[in-house]
């Protein structure tokens, strides 16, 4: 087997917390008003660890995005696509956050402000991860 690169296990990191929280929007106790809990839109009123708004569907974005980072993190290549493309699109929503009327149905995930900050902390740490570390993947070569 192979040694890994930082790069990938950064992402293998990265994708099992995407996919520990993902299930864990799953356990009631983890997450409050877990009776409220929808498959999407802005009414669910379920939070993981009572301060990020999730949804069902926003629960299995999280569980999907962590299977592809422990997937993409079998070659360095694909673990730097996901740490930076993965950021990207956190970036995206993290600017959809700020532009929605969060009781509109375009909150359809749904987020909520801590979610937005949460966005924007994951955006720029996973690009930085994925540059930092892929560049010194790169370098070795």
């Amino acid at each position: 087997m192979a040694a890994r690169t930082p790069v990938q296990l950064a992402a293998m990191v990265v994708g099992a917390v995407f996919l520990v929280v993902g299930i864990a929007g799953f356990i009631p106790g983890l997450t409050t008003d877990y009776d409220s809990l929808t498959f999407a839109g802005h009414e669910s009123e379920a939070k993981l660890l009572g301060v990020f708004q999730v949804s069902i569907l926003h629960n299995l974005v999280h569980v999907l995005f962590g299977v592809a980072g422990l997937a993409m993190a079998r070659s360095a290549r694909g673990a730097t696509t996901f740490l930076v493309g993965g950021g990207v699109i956190y970036l995206v929503l993290w600017l959809y956050g700020l532009v929605i009327d969060h009781d509109s149905a375009a909150n359809f995930v749904p987020v909520n402000g801590a979610d937005n900050w949460l966005h924007l902390l994951l955006g720029l740490g996973m690009i930085g991860l994925g540059l930092a570390l892929g560049r010194r993947t790169a370098v070795r070569r």
